[in-house]
């Protein structure tokens, strides 16, 4: 402590997204969970973002510990909103913290960027995958738009964060500036699973006692939950009986995968069963134990941390080998790659997996140790103190 009393070791941090808890996905998970870490640690965060429902709180409040600022957002532009009280809003924000953390993509991605260069701080992006939007002339504007805001932040940046070399070098956000990219693994987190839960469960998935297979995610285009439904076909010709698990969104407001795909769910519905969003973490855990193996047919994938939360719960995992997705599966080797797009690989890999359960087991230490959750925090910690600003200044 100085004399004064205050802790110079203690940073302000202010965090930028556009959605934060309760809303769950991997991005917001990501960030709760380093930005809660940070002030066990003793730091001070806040967190930046859009009051996206109108049942969140109008005013400031704190969740564990991370004081949280939404700001009214009336214009939604596909998954994207507008805020008209930003500029103003992270202009104050910046002022009083030492040093910002923005999560892309995001439309206010620039005007971050040009603040806090206005008022000394410097930025620390963590890119969260690039953008992919579906088919059409308004989201290739958004895509075109929302990369060029990145450029114009990426350029001045003190650091771009990417999850693995693997995906930094294949990113068209982050290969042009390759220079400045660190990789810290995403911060994962699992409860032991409940045995007594999971045997509840799957009792009442598993049909005649065959194997129960997991998805954890949203319904949407570039996860391409077609591919798991189709692989089913491959499945079946050796497990008649195997039954499919979604755990996650799948009406959509903003995309029509659904809808879509509703001729094949029919063709399927025996074999479905659809949990919708599974938001406490020890559900999911039990949710993850209670399968067999989880597949993830993404078509683009920045890391898909659901792969070690299954892992961490005792479940092999079949990832499409995409860049970035297929880190975990080639880390650990609990699980199995299959060939992008194509649901004959994919419904192999299960029956490889499923066939073979012990070649693909590995210990909760094992896994622990190749994604320590203190580690990652520590390398958030470390960029964000290397890019701070002195007090003195």
């Amino acid at each position: 402590m100085s004399a004064n009393g205050t802790n110079p070791d203690k940073l302000k941090i202010l965090i930028c997204l556009l959605y934060y808890v309760p809303h769950r996905t991997g991005l917001t998970i990501h960030v709760q969970r380093v930005a809660e870490e940070l002030v066990r640690r003793g730091h001070e965060v806040t967190v930046l973002t859009a009051r996206y429902s109108k049942d969140l709180p109008r005013d400031e409040t704190v969740y564990n510990g991370v004081r949280i600022v939404r700001l009214w957002a009336p214009i939604r532009v596909s998954r994207g909103m507008i805020m008209p009280a930003y500029p103003w809003a992270a202009l104050g924000l910046l002022l009083q913290h030492d040093v910002v953390s923005i999560h892309t993509p995001m439309m206010e991605t620039a005007l971050i960027s040009l603040l806090a260069t206005l008022t000394g701080r410097k930025v620390v992006a963590t890119h969260h995958g690039d953008l992919i939007l579906p088919k059409g002339f308004l989201n290739r504007m958004i895509t075109a738009f929302v990369f060029g805001m990145y450029k114009f932040m990426a350029k001045r940046a003190g650091r771009l964060i990417a999850y693995s070399h693997d995906y930094a070098d294949n990113s068209y956000y982050l290969r042009p500036f390759r220079d400045k990219v660190s990789v810290i693994y995403p911060p994962i987190e699992m409860p032991l699973p409940d045995a007594q839960r999971v045997a509840a469960l799957r009792a009442a998935w598993s049909h005649n006692g065959e194997p129960v297979i997991g998805y954890a995610g949203r319904f949407v285009e570039e996860k391409r939950p077609d591919l798991a439904i189709r692989a089913l076909d491959v499945v079946i010709e050796k497990y008649p009986d195997v039954r499919l698990v979604f755990a996650g969104e799948y009406d959509i407001k903003y995309e029509d995968t659904w809808q879509r795909h509703q001729a094949l769910v029919q063709k399927h519905q025996d074999h479905l069963i659809f949990l919708g969003l599974v938001e406490d973490m020890q559900a999911l855990a039990d949710f993850y134990a209670a399968c067999d193996v989880i597949v993830l047919p993404s078509d683009t994938e920045c890391f898909a941390l659901v792969q070690v939360e299954a892992m961490l719960c005792g479940t092999p995992v079949v990832m499409t080998d995409i860049p970035g997705g297929r880190v975990p599966v080639t880390v650990t080797g609990m699980g199995k790659l299959a060939q992008k797009g194509d649901w004959r690989s994919i419904g192999e890999a299960l029956v490889d997996v499923l066939d073979n359960p012990d070649a693909y087991h590995r210990s909760r230490e094992y896994i622990e140790k190749c994604f320590s959750f203190q580690e990652t925090v520590d390398r958030y910690e470390k960029h964000l103190r290397n890019h701070a600003r002195s007090r003195h200044d």
